[in-house]
């Protein structure tokens, strides 16, 4: 059974109209999530891919429902078993790309992964970026509940995907990075 039916049991299988799909992303994040918690040990990982979608949707004003999908589910093809067929059979090729995108290549080295994914970042889709940018605002919102030896390691991954992302940040996101450079400053180039 795919992850796509194995997560959403008792959902329709049909096609569903564009405005569904945050809802069924929502449902399907969390079921395979579920086992999960953040680097505290204690808050439930779910919770960051909502807040994620938050960010992408109240923060930086995306409405998109393809993109508020993708930003639920982007971390789901790097941390669960689900696969980009899964994603593809449950959301289209468009969310399936796009968390594709936003997912690192795990079997790599960790320098090799870091620098494959911070190309296919640059190459990838405005949306894909604009996801990426919620990504990092939600890590650095959520570093403050971090142990301190830990709390500065959002940051640094935050200026390494910044540094690599600003040169080549389609128009479209512009207003995405304005908005995390306002909310933490200190990201700002010197």
């Amino acid at each position: 059974m795919s992850a796509a039916r194995r997560y959403n049991t008792g959902m329709a299988t049909t096609p569903c109209a564009p405005a569904d799909l945050p809802f069924l992303a929502a449902a399907f994040a969390a079921r395979a999530h579920r086992h999960h918690t953040r680097k505290d040990n204690v808050t439930p990982y779910a919770s960051h891919v909502f807040r994620v979608c938050l960010v992408v949707r109240h923060v930086f004003g995306f409405d998109d429902p393809k993109m508020l999908a993708a930003a639920l589910l982007h971390d789901t093809i790097e941390d669960t078993n689900t696969d980009r067929d899964d994603i593809i059979e449950g959301f289209g090729d468009e969310v399936g790309a796009w968390v594709a995108a936003l997912t690192k290549n795990t079997i790599l080295p960790h320098d090799e992964r870091e620098a494959e994914y911070c190309a296919r970042l640059c190459a990838a889709p405005w949306q894909v970026q604009a996801i990426k940018l919620a990504d990092i605002y939600d890590n650095l919102s959520d570093s403050g509940n971090l142990p301190p030896e830990k709390s500065d390691k959002p940051f640094k991954n935050a200026r390494r995907y910044l540094d690599a992302l600003r040169p080549r940040l389609k128009p479209e996101a512009r207003p995405a990075l304005d908005k995390l450079e306002e909310r933490f400053p200190q990201l700002r180039p010197v």
